[in-house]
């Protein structure tokens, strides 16, 4: 069930911020920061990362430069952790 969740909302997290890109470029209603720092925060920062790198968006912000990479490090580590003692 575990696993399912984080597909999602890593999924969910790489729509959101290329969704955001094209509206970007279109001059139309933007999701807010605190939106997509959201989804990153419970567990979508890898999809937010790869999204961010993919559509080279949001990459000069250091919300999201910086926040993202070092949130998806930690989260990364907290889920190799989980894994190891639920063994």
């Amino acid at each position: 069930m575990f696993k399912w969740y984080l597909i999602i909302i890593n999924a969910l997290a790489f729509y959101f911020m290329l969704a955001d890109k094209v509206r970007a470029r279109k001059k139309k209603y933007r999701y807010p920061e605190p939106f997509l720092l959201g989804l990153a925060a419970i567990g979508g920062s890898l999809g937010m990362l790869i999204g961010m790198l993919f559509a080279h968006h949001k990459t000069k912000k250091p919300n999201f430069s910086a926040g993202i990479p070092v949130l998806c490090f930690i989260q990364i580590v907290l889920l190799a952790l989980y894994l190891y003692t639920a063994k």
